[in-house]
């Protein structure tokens, strides 16, 4: 039996929610994701999770709160729902980049002080309490499933009525025995919208993501581009909303978020210091925050822009210090073609030392040769 003054907490709690603007609220209890842990454990080993890190560095703690805060009892779990805030990026621009709407900005700061404020009401009633937002501790999307905010998505996001995927998750540990949520009773039914939405394939009709088909996850991830995803990697600067569009519980939302914003000149991300595109885009997930991945990502999108503008940008970047940037630049001239790309090939097929890179401008010089 919950005590009145736990109850009372509670009621503070999610009236406290509600006032800070989170989406969901919910309560739910502290044993492991068994089930969670089980699949992660199942992708490492099949390599369906490819280098993926965060919560897979250790799939025990990030499914065991317990592991890290001894004396957690309690998950209260928050969502903010980021449309109509991130805006839309509108139909394709020559040269330029999208962005994924959840990083158009930094969408969790909403999500970060409605929960900070929680945990001071926590706190001010004598419990322990700690936020953990984007936070490799924590599998959220299992937390939000449990405490009844949102449902496991075919396409492997947490969903909920009304925001559909659009949602960011968060939580707080705590040692106040709250009362518990139910977890909520719904799910995708017959739906398989996401699916086939998916570019490269990285869905199957089981609900399982294969991470190294993934765009967003190799938006994310050191090293060239595979040529598979390469090919499909369109205009895009930074993450992949396809599936997330193409889910029916958030369309409504989604055609009411159409305040431009997510799209960039991917030409000025080539000749912007790296200070100036850290700044930028800081609250991207960039792999050791080296802002060469930003620019690999850009040579690729566009070399699917085909606009010979581009060409003397990305011929620059034959000229980077990072192999991977190379090898990317070399594919992306080769799609694009013409006599400045083509030159600009051959000499670096004379100077290039790195193999990958290599085989790539000769890849690049044999498919240019008709343009």
């Amino acid at each position: 039996m919950v005590s009145t003054g736990l109850a009372d907490l509670h009621a503070r709690l999610q009236a406290g929610a509600q006032q800070a603007g989170l989406a969901g609220f919910g309560v739910c209890r502290v044993e492991p994701f068994a089930d969670t842990r089980t699949e992660m454990e199942r992708r490492l080993t099949s390599g369906e999770a490819g280098r993926a890190r965060f919560t897979y560095r250790d799939p025990h703690a990030a499914t065991d709160i317990r592991q890290t805060y001894q004396w957690a009892e309690r998950l209260v779990v928050g969502s903010v729902g980021y449309l109509p805030a991130a805006g839309d990026p509108g139909p394709p621009v020559s040269n330029t980049g999208r962005i994924a709407r959840f990083a158009t900005a930094d969408h969790y700061a909403p999500l970060r002080s409605a929960l900070v404020h929680l945990a001071g009401l926590l706190r001010s009633a004598g419990h322990r309490a700690e936020v953990l937002v984007d936070d490799n501790r924590l599998v959220d999307r299992a937390a939000a499933v449990r405490a009844g905010v949102a449902w496991w998505g075919k396409s492997t996001m947490a969903l909920a009525p009304r925001f559909g995927p659009w949602l960011l998750l968060g939580s707080i540990v705590t040692d106040a025995p709250l009362p518990v949520a139910d977890p909520m009773v719904r799910d995708c039914g017959t739906c398989t919208a996401c699916i086939p939405a998916c570019p490269t394939g990285a869905l199957d009709t089981e609900g399982v993501l294969d991470a190294t088909k993934c765009i967003s996850y190799w938006a994310q991830t050191p090293g060239p581009i595979p040529p598979e995803v390469r090919s499909a990697w369109g205009d895009r600067f930074y993450g992949c909303d396809d599936c997330l569009d193409a889910c029916p519980p958030g369309q409504r939302l989604a055609a009411g978020s159409s305040t431009p914003a997510g799209r960039v000149d991917l030409v000025d991300i080539l000749e912007t210091s790296d200070e100036a595109l850290l700044e930028e885009f800081g609250h991207f997930y960039i792999p050791r925050r080296d802002p060469h991945y930003l620019r690999r990502n850009a040579v690729i999108a566009l070399g699917h822009s085909g606009d010979s503008r581009a060409v003397p940008a990305v011929v620059d970047q034959l000229h980077s210090d990072a192999a991977f940037v190379r090898t990317q630049a070399a594919w992306a001239l080769g799609r694009i073609g013409g006599p400045m790309a083509r030159a600009a090939l051959s000499d670096a097929l004379r100077h290039e030392s790195d193999p990958e890179a290599l085989a790539e401008i000769e890849r690049a010089l044999y498919e240019s040769e008709g343009s």
